[in-house]
């Protein structure tokens, strides 16, 4: 998920996106991010995976019906609730939980896959914090799957945050996970149809890295 308020969304990001995922529809539709999809075949069914922050749960209940054992959280317990009524609807089991970054419990070396997705919510340190997080809660020889935006973004303003501290440089992520090996790391531009909040020609950046 993302905030487009910096003062509103980052001081009170429960209340924000409370809001945001308030209304009837899903905010970012209900398909999964490409990046993503573009990644299934570093997938397997049985996988153990953990999607970070998933709002609305598109990603998850997609990793779910790939036949991945799918673990996902949000800040916002309204964005969970449509998340579940997305899993029911689409017969797959996620277990979703209520948490935000910090309050998660960062499991050591338990997860075989994590999936992190537009989180540009996150300030510098707190953004390190998550990284590092990540690192620790995959099982040596796991992936980290991540996509973000670029601070070329900033021209196109078609989603994601309007504070160039929290976007993505190829340095940043290939200095941020320089204890993975990165299996791809690219900077691309990208119509994106991803609901009413991603839409439109976007300045995008793709990581794909596996622990040793």
């Amino acid at each position: 998920m993302n905030s487009t308020n910096k003062h509103a969304g980052f001081a009170h990001p429960q209340e924000t996106w409370n809001t945001r995922f308030s209304g009837d529809g899903y905010i970012f539709g209900t398909e999964p991010n490409h990046f993503l999809v573009s990644a299934l075949p570093l997938l397997r069914p049985g996988m153990r995976v953990l999607v970070v922050a998933d709002g609305e749960g598109r990603n998850s209940v997609w990793l779910a019906k790939q036949g991945l054992i799918t673990t996902a959280f949000d800040i916002s317990p309204v964005g969970v609730e449509k998340a579940k009524k997305l899993a029911f609807e689409q017969q797959v089991e996620v277990n979703f939980a209520v948490s935000d970054c910090d309050s998660w419990h960062w499991e050591d070396e338990h997860y075989d896959a994590v999936v992190a997705i537009f989180i540009q919510f996150a300030d510098p340190a707190m953004r390190a914090r998550m990284f590092s997080n990540f690192i620790k809660t995959l099982k040596p020889g796991g992936l980290l799957i991540l996509q973000g935006y670029t601070p070329k973004q900033l021209e196109y303003k078609t989603g994601g945050p309007p504070d160039i501290s929290h976007l993505y440089t190829e340095e940043l992520l290939r200095d941020a996970f320089s204890s993975m090996h990165i299996d791809q790391l690219t900077s691309y531009e990208k119509m994106l149809d991803e609901g009413t909040q991603h839409a439109g020609m976007s300045a995008l950046i793709g990581l794909i890295a596996h622990k040793h």
